[in-house]
């Protein structure tokens, strides 16, 4: 074995990688089911995605996570309300939407996933908020005007049920970056076959028609790739960066939506889509660079997570295993107080005076 293989790894910025692949995993999403909906239901097309990104995480989701964690039942509560809000409810808003509108607009909407998520794990969550996140909050906002305005009421019925749709997705993250005892393969899978069951149960209902093999096929393509590896990689980073952090990252995927939806599918470029996108960005570009750092206390903990030792929280030690490999276990925190940079993560909840 070579001096190099024995080197620390640096993988601090692991966690931010996997929220952006998994960013541009889901924006292809938005202009891929468009293309769907013309001859599949928001239901049906609800279902499968979700089933397909089950089938997608399955294979990897058997094992890790620590069964007395999974037994409490405030974790089976909050997975239980991250798949209701998360893949039943949200992503069938998203697409009742994007029948109304245009995918690049809708793709831009998607935007406010980030300021929902904000401002839940501001509200319920104990994250705090500073003036730069105000400050986002209000440039999100604002483009959001931009894209809904220019076309008329259905762009504001659309815009409408869009936002429902990050709202629930804002609940979601949230609750899925607190969630210890599932690995974020099993969370995804159990996400996906619940919410893909029912929607798909739904949609077979209420919509009266079965597509064909082709478009079944296309659709759990769609989900392997745009919800099963992408919610994944996005639950694995929220648990180490927080909810809203890891949700600025993830907002770079509406981006790749507009992308995809001009070149792709064709549709024009709109001077008002580049206002409210430039808007957009400049407001996540305040919220991004915010530095937060104050002494604060944690209290005692068990759960578990991927983690090295030595990020300053993990102190435990393992015969034989350099502390900068990255691993999955339970584990326990002795209480402590002390100051350095951090992000609200599943180490960081504490409430702000």
């Amino acid at each position: 074995m070579t001096s190099a293989e024995h080197a620390p790894r640096d993988d601090r910025h692991l966690p931010a990688l996997s929220c952006l692949v998994a960013a541009l995993l889901f924006g292809a999403s938005t202009p891929a089911s468009k293309a769907l909906l013309g001859s599949i239901g928001p239901f049906t097309l609800a279902g499968l995605l979700y089933l397909g990104g089950a089938l997608a995480v399955l294979p990897i989701s058997f094992r890790g996570g620590s069964a007395e964690l999974r037994r409490a039942p405030k974790q089976r509560w909050m997975l239980a309300f991250a798949v209701l809000f998360g893949g039943g409810i949200g992503p069938v808003l998203m697409l009742l939407g994007l029948r109304a509108a245009s995918a690049a607009s809708v793709s831009l909407w998607l935007n406010a996933e980030t300021i929902a998520t904000a401002l839940l794990a501001w509200a319920l969550f104990h994250e705090h908020m500073d003036r730069r996140t105000v400050i986002a909050i209000a440039l999100v906002l604002a483009g959001g005007l931009l894209l809904a305005a220019p076309e008329g009421a259905a762009g504001w019925r659309a815009g409408a049920l869009v936002a429902l749709a990050c709202l629930c997705w804002g609940l979601d993250n949230n609750l899925t970056a607190l969630i210890s005892g599932f690995t974020p393969a099993q969370t995804t899978a159990i996400k996906g076959i619940g919410a893909g069951t029912v929607n798909l149960a739904l949609g077979l209902a209420l919509e009266g028609r079965i597509p064909g093999a082709a478009v079944i096929a296309a659709a759990l393509a769609v989900g392997a790739f745009s919800y099963g590896f992408s919610i994944m990689l996005y639950i694995s980073g929220a648990q180490q960066l927080g909810a809203s952090r890891s949700q600025l990252i993830f907002s770079t995927s509406p981006f790749l939506g507009v992308l995809l939806a001009w070149t792709l599918l064709g549709e024009p470029i709109q001077p008002f889509q580049i206002a409210a996108a430039g808007a957009m960005a400049v407001g996540l570009y305040v919220m991004l660079t915010a530095r937060h750092e104050h002494e604060h206390t944690h209290e005692a903990m068990h759960h578990t997570h991927s983690h090295r030792h030595d990020d300053g929280h993990h102190g435990h030690v393992h015969p034989g295993m350099p502390a900068w490999v990255r691993h999955t276990h339970p584990h326990d925190h002795e209480p402590a107080v002390h100051s350095h940079p951090h992000e609200p993560d599943i180490h960081h909840r504490h409430g702000h005076d």
